[in-house]
């Protein structure tokens, strides 16, 4: 899913998410340094996240990758109170989307000190969301 996308379903996704006061984009909260993104208001706290996007492999700019469904990826229930990047994969996780083949948490590698989530899809792209 490219960036555009991800940030629109996203919205949609937080939006209705328990704990959540506020999500916009990046832009609607003044920030013109990433052309996509997130900031949340959880639980009394603010987050920015980027969202940057890869393409799957021989796709081009031009032409949309049609999306693919299968398995929705296996994820882990995360309080809000913990790694912001587990519970941001928690939230996304349990939508069980049928277009999301994987998730990783950044924080959950061994020796990470980044926050952040890798999606995988099944249609081969991937999209990063990097807290900021």
């Amino acid at each position: 899913m490219r960036p555009a996308a991800f940030q629109d379903y996203a919205i949609d996704l937080f939006k209705n998410a328990a704990d959540v006061q506020r999500v916009q984009t990046l832009a609607e909260a003044g920030d013109t340094q990433h052309p996509y993104g997130l900031a949340l208001t959880v639980a009394g706290r603010d987050t920015r996240w980027q969202v940057i996007g890869q393409l799957a492999e021989g796709a081009k700019h031009d032409a949309v990758t049609a999306p693919v469904e299968g398995t929705p990826a296996s994820f882990e229930a995360a309080p809000v109170t913990g790694a912001p990047d587990a519970w941001l994969a928690s939230v996304i996780g349990a939508a069980e989307s049928p277009e999301i083949a994987s998730l990783d948490v950044w924080s959950a590698r061994e020796g990470s000190d980044g926050h952040g989530v890798t999606i995988g899809w099944h249609n081969g792209e991937k999209t990063f969301v990097r807290k900021i």
